[in-house]
Formats: C-alpha cells, structure tokens, sequence
C-alpha cells in the first residue's frame, strides 16, 4: 500500500490530497481566513450561562457565540479559573504546575450557574469549528498534541491508544511516560509512539511544555477574547496525525512550502527526508497528477464505481442518506445474491472513501442492496468495518437492520468538504440551468465504452456533441488513441450539431443504436 501526500499552494489556500495507491482518499484545505481551527486555544469571555441547557455561551471573537456545555467543563475547572486570573494579572509566573494548589474538583452532574458566571474568563479550545448557522463548540479541557504523545494540563492521568492491543507494549510506553511526566499534567500517549524510546518521548514532551510556556506567557497581555494558542500550519498537523512508514512521497509546489515541510519530516522521521519533493512543471500539480479529474468524478449526487455499480448521495440537514445501486451490469455471478453481495462490497469500499473525502459526518444511513442470507450480511458489515479502520475520525457503525440498512454515525468537526462538479450549460446559457462536468461525462462515455466492448462489439461509432467530439479526437495521444491501445479497436468519433451538450449514442456496425 503506497501513500501519496500532493500539496497545491495559491496565494490564500492550500489544498492537501491524500493518495492512496493513487486513488484520491482525502482532501483537504488550509485557507488564511480560518480563525477557529480545531485545537486552537483561546482567552474567553462568558456571555451567559443558560440553565434549561446546563451549558453557557461564550464570546471567543466569532459572529456567533461559541457554546460551552457542562460535560465539557472537566473536572478541575476550578483550578483553570484560579490558574488563568492570576497568571493574567501578572501575580504567577511559574508556568509548570509543580507547585500550583489544585482547587476540588467540580460535580460531575452539577449546574453550570453554579461554577461559571457572566462576564467571567476563561482558557477554552476548539473542538469543533463553525458548520453552517452554528458557531464553534468548545471545551475548557486543554489538550496539545505531539507527535507522539498529548499533552493534558490539569490532569495526573496517563492514558494509552485503544489501538496498540499488545498489553507488554502498553506497559512499557506506561512505564516510560511515567518517568518523564511533569507534575500537574497528564498524558495520552498516540498510537505511533508504538515501539518509541523514552529520548524520543521526551523530546515531543519538552516541545509541548515550550507550547504551554509560549502560550501563558501571552495571557498576561491578552485582550479578551483572543486566540493565545494556534494548531500547527495544515502541513505539519496533517502530517503529525497520518504520517507513517507507508508514505511513498511527498509532493508539493511551493518552495518556501517544501523546505518547512522538509525540515519538520527531518524532525520526526529523519530516514524519509527523500521522499518530500519540490514539483516544477508548468502543468499545474492536481492536474498533472489526475486529481482534478479525480474530484470531478468524486464529488456530486451520483458517484460512479467500478462494474457499473454506483452510489446516489442525498444530504439533509439531519443526516446523510447514501443509496446502493447495481446499475445495468453484466454478470457472471451464479444467483442475485452473489450479485447483491459483490456490489455491496464494492460499494462498502467506496462509502468509507466518501466519507473521508468529503468530510461527512453526523448521521450516515446506508441503502445498501438487500441480502437474504445472514453470514452475506455480517461479511458486509465486516468489510465496511475494515475499511473504515483508517479512518482518523471517530465513528460507529452498526449492523445491518432488518430493512438492510446500516446507520453509521462519524464525528463532525469541521464543515463537509463540499466541491461544485456542476457547470454551466452551454447550451441553454440564459435559463441559467446547469449540466454536469465535461470530464464527467467522458467518465460516463468511458464507462459505457467498456461495458459494450466486453460485450463484443465488432465496430462501434460514437455520435456526440461537436464540443466533446474534439475532446475525444485531439492532442496526442488522444482519448481515442488510449482506447484503441487499451482494447486494441478503434471508435469512429463523428460530431452531431443537433445534439444537446450531453447527448451522446453509440451506433453498431450496421448503424443501428446500441440502447
């Protein structure tokens, strides 16, 4: 399995697309306007607690107040409100906690009139950034994350991934973070410090403690509110989470881009340096690489899949609703039931890409092709669950129901990557209708190519568009020109004025249409 991170610089963004043996599984963007990143830390003001909700909403500098829920006050928040006043005042300069009195911990079913009020201040992080007429949802846990480790300030507890399952192992990493742990914090140790050394550890751990300093030290000033502590640039932080031994290359085509991230590769995985490349080519890099045909035909209601299957997804506001379709495929299978089962595996592997790549999240019901037989329904269900395992967002899936139905729920964070595939229509400019995607439409024409050629079609012609009549024919090579070196026949292309800017036919030897 190779992993390719490509990344696309613009003078107000940067696109980030995860390759995974060079199909795109993630996209995603840094744009200078955000201001209310997940993990970034912020001096608050509390607007007004609301006792019918137990929770308060809180001024951090957005349009809309942020909303701060009882459960995620933490337990020593007491002792945050009396760290946070005097270090704004200026009357504590020591930063470490080792000698700080800890406050007794608040109920934990208690009111939230009784432990915050108006007007108060507050240390509070993201947790979950704006998402359409919402504003941010925040916590007054603090937690910093490391590349091996997290950093947790309040706290005396030590905690270990749920995903290193080699008990000798936990305990060794327990026994380490241990030692090194300074008084007053706690620490989550991540998955990828599997098999590290405590100098490794302790390195991660001096940089989070320097992040902690850097940010006390601007409360003292700070006005209320204000942002004291920032996540990483969208590079290092993508790279901090998913970067593995798997990476194959790293290409990116900024200059200025590729020596930071250059320098931060260096820094936690020295052996890889080579693998982070500069691109210098005139062609843009996404397109270059076939992203951007990639996001075109990703993207959208329908998204086509291998063997003519293909899925139609549907948003509300409430929840996702995915639907499984077979499409008009030829089969080779023994019943309707291996049919049923072949398509639902293949669509299982997709919607775990979609939902990565688009960043959906909340409620996601699933339509998938209904199967009679129950071991048919528990390997679907195992198969969706494997291939969700690399999802980074936290998700449920549950079994199929009665109906054949499965309903999966996935952590939301950050809004839905949302990407227009739809265009203009030429043809009917005024009106204001749109069609879909030129590159769209030659996936679709390709798609019906190789399902008549499988079908032994001597001669074909295709009839379309003038417009997508010199797209297929161009340039060299052409599209015409890999069709006939991948299926070794050649497709008469011939233009038709009269068509519609989608309309396309294919016609056999004797010029019948093929429906």
């Amino acid at each position: 399995m190779d992993k390719e991170l490509i990344i696309r610089s613009s003078s107000n963004d940067v696109d980030f697309a995860l390759l995974k043996d060079g199909k795109l599984i993630e996209l995603q963007k840094d744009e200078d306007s955000n201001d209310f990143s997940v993990g970034d830390v912020f001096i608050a003001k509390i607007r007004k607690a609301v006792p019918g909700l137990n929770a308060a909403f809180v001024n951090v500098g957005y349009e809309k107040d942020a909303f701060l829920h009882y459960h995620d006050l933490g337990p020593k928040l007491p002792s945050l409100l009396k760290f946070t006043k005097r270090v704004s005042t200026g009357k504590l300069k020591d930063f470490s906690l080792k000698n700080f009195p800890f406050e007794k911990d608040i109920d934990k079913d208690g009111k939230i009139a009784d432990v915050l009020k108006s007007n108060q201040s507050l240390l509070v992080q993201i947790v979950k950034e704006p998402i359409s007429t919402k504003g941010p949802r925040i916590s007054s846990e603090l937690s910093i994350a490391g590349r091996y480790i997290v950093l947790v300030p309040f706290s005396s507890r030590i905690s270990i991934s749920q995903k290193i399952e080699d008990k000798a192992e936990k305990d060794r990493l327990k026994r380490l973070v241990k030692s090194i742990t300074p008084q007053g914090f706690g620490i989550i140790v991540r998955t990828v410090a599997q098999g590290k050394k405590v100098a490794e550890l302790d390195k991660d751990l001096q940089n989070l403690l320097q992040r902690w300093n850097a940010m006390c030290k601007k409360l003292h000033r700070a006005h209320h509110p204000s942002k004291v502590l920032g996540e990483m640039n969208k590079a290092s932080s993508i790279l901090r989470d998913i970067f593995n031994d798997t990476f194959t290359s790293i290409l990116v085509d900024d200059e200025e881009l590729y020596y930071q991230i250059k320098d931060y590769v260096q820094e936690i995985a020295p052996k890889k340096e080579s693998i982070v490349k500069l691109y210098q080519s005139k062609i843009p890099i996404f397109e270059k690489l076939g992203i951007e045909r990639q996001i075109k035909t990703s993207f959208g209601k329908t998204v086509s899949m291998a063997k003519g299957a293909y899925l139609v997804i549907e948003h509300t506001e409430a929840l996702h609703v995915i639907d499984v379709n077979s499409g008009n495929r030829s089969n080779k299978a023994n019943s309707q039931e291996d049919t049923a089962l072949e398509v639902n595996l293949i669509a299982a592997t997709e919607i775990a890409r979609q939902l990565r790549l688009r960043d959906m999240g909340g409620i996601i019901v699933v339509d998938f092709i209904d199967l009679t037989k129950a071991e048919n329904r528990q390997k679907l269900f195992n198969h969706l669950r494997d291939e969700m395992k690399d999802d980074r967002a936290k998700h449920k899936i549950l079994p199929p129901s009665k109906f054949g139905l499965i309903q999966i729920t996935r952590q939301r964070v950050r809004p839905e990557m949302n990407i227009k595939t739809r265009e203009e229509n030429p043809d009917e400019i005024i009106n204001g209708s749109e069609v879909e995607a030129p590159i769209g439409l030659v996936q679709k024409i390709n798609n019906d190519l190789e399902k008549l050629l499988k079908k032994d079609y001597k001669k074909l012609t295709l009839n379309t568009h003038p417009f997508i009549a010199a797209f297929l024919t161009k340039g060299f090579p052409s599209v015409r020109s890999k069709w006939f070196f991948e299926h070794k026949k050649w497709v008469k292309i011939l233009p038709r004025d009269a068509y519609t800017y989608l309309e396309y036919h294919f016609f056999d030897k004797d010029g019948n249409q093929i429906k």
